[in-house]
């Protein structure tokens, strides 16, 4: 078997990464896996371009292809610029795939970590973008080139078509580029695969969107109780109680990376903030039902019965006790008289008193129907405005 003899006096390598296979596909998939921070195995297909190893089949004897010890040709370096892991895993295979094109083709299997920025303001109804950079550090872009095999579309249905686990996420799309990177005057060639996935909210929603929606609809029927016997309030308080433990929950859940304060916070602070609202509102017409005058003093009460206790001695009096001077007669009318004028004094109060209650009870029933309406409309608009922000 002769030597393959090269076609040109220089050459100029060249990467092509095959992201069709189902390999390829593992490695997209378990990607996106990675953001969260895990530990993957990624496998993906490296192939290049050697002018020194292609050969005519009919030459040797129809051979098209054959496997070599990777020992014996020169194997271009790939990095992971997002890789973070300090332990950086590889499987290398112990033989090399030759073409009689010149295309010489590896698997390699990788364990790392690679992250990207997360947005969380949307969570659970959010879409993350990551990127993945291929490079090369040892070869500038006029000995290197990076190029990918397949287009976007083919490797975006690959990968939904062979990885069948997605767990949290959806797969959206996989698009790819070529990017160059400049620094200290000199170029490197870079392909760059942004992957887009999508959250599954199911789980969050069932779990802890909808309860807390329930402790909100529980404290606008809440209204319908009556506020006699204290049990509307200890009703309001329990749901404030149980919409606390749902944010320490959430505390735990959400991960805190990002800048802004995500949607899920705001809607469980403004629901935590109308319970908060509605039993301050319970607790005020609570105050002015149970409103009323001061008691009548003992010393009032005493005054007005004494005048009548003496009209009834006056009247079992004996019957020699007639003929009392005309000044004692004249005391006991002014006596009743007084008697007379406490009375009426006393049915006075009474109905100032009875009035004031109604006046009180009327403020309060007031207070409560105006805060009701406020409070639908403002419950109802809230809604609203968070079912724009999560679904625009």
């Amino acid at each position: 078997m002769k030597k393959p003899k090269a076609s040109l006096p220089m050459c100029i390598w060249k990467w092509y990464a095959s992201a069709f296979s189902s390999d390829t596909a593992v490695f997209i998939l378990e990607t996106v896996l990675i953001l969260i921070g895990w530990f993957e195995l990624i496998c993906f297909l490296q192939g290049w371009v050697n002018e020194f190893t292609k050969w005519n089949p009919v030459d040797f004897c129809g051979i098209h292809h054959m496997c070599v010890a990777k020992e014996m040709l020169w194997i271009p370096d790939i990095n992971i610029i997002e890789n973070i892991r300090t332990e950086f895993s590889t499987q290398e295979p112990p033989v090399l795939k030759m073409m009689s094109e010149g295309i010489v083709t590896v698997v390699y299997s990788y364990t790392m970590t690679s992250a990207c920025k997360m947005n969380l303001y949307k969570f659970p109804f959010d879409t993350q973008s990551c990127t993945l950079t291929l490079q090369s550090f040892l070869h500038y872009i006029d000995e290197f080139r990076i190029k990918a095999y397949s287009n976007a579309s083919m490797l975006t249905d690959g990968s939904k078509l062979f990885f069948k686990t997605q767990g949290e996420w959806d797969l959206i799309s996989i698009n790819m580029s070529n990017n160059q990177l400049h620094a200290g005057g000199r170029v490197w060639d870079q392909l760059l695969y942004t992957i887009t996935i999508k959250r599954r909210p199911l789980l969050y929603v069932v779990i802890f969107l909808l309860p807390i929606l329930y402790f909100l609809v529980l404290d606008l029927a809440s209204f319908f109780i009556s506020d006699d016997g204290g049990e509307k309030l200890s009703f309001k308080v329990t749901l404030l109680l149980a919409i606390s433990v749902l944010l320490l929950i959430l505390h735990d859940m959400l991960p805190s990376t990002s800048d802004d304060l995500p949607l899920i916070g705001v809607y469980c602070s403004v629901i935590f903030t109308f319970t908060t609202v509605s039993v301050l509102e319970t607790i005020l017409v609570n105050f002015l039902k149970t409103r009323s005058v001061q008691a009548i003093p003992k010393w009032f009460k005493e005054a007005a019965a004494a005048p009548l206790d003496t009209g009834e001695r006056a009247s079992h009096s004996p019957p020699d006790l007639t003929g009392e001077t005309s000044g004692e007669t004249s005391s006991i009318a002014v006596l009743q008289q007084i008697l007379s004028q406490l009375q009426k004094a006393h049915h006075l109060l009474s109905a100032e008193k009875q009035q004031q209650t109604l006046w009180w009870t009327k403020v309060a029933e007031v207070i409560d129907k105006t805060f009701t309406v406020i409070y639908v409309n403002g419950v109802m608009l809230f809604l609203q405005q968070m079912w724009q922000a999560w679904f625009s």
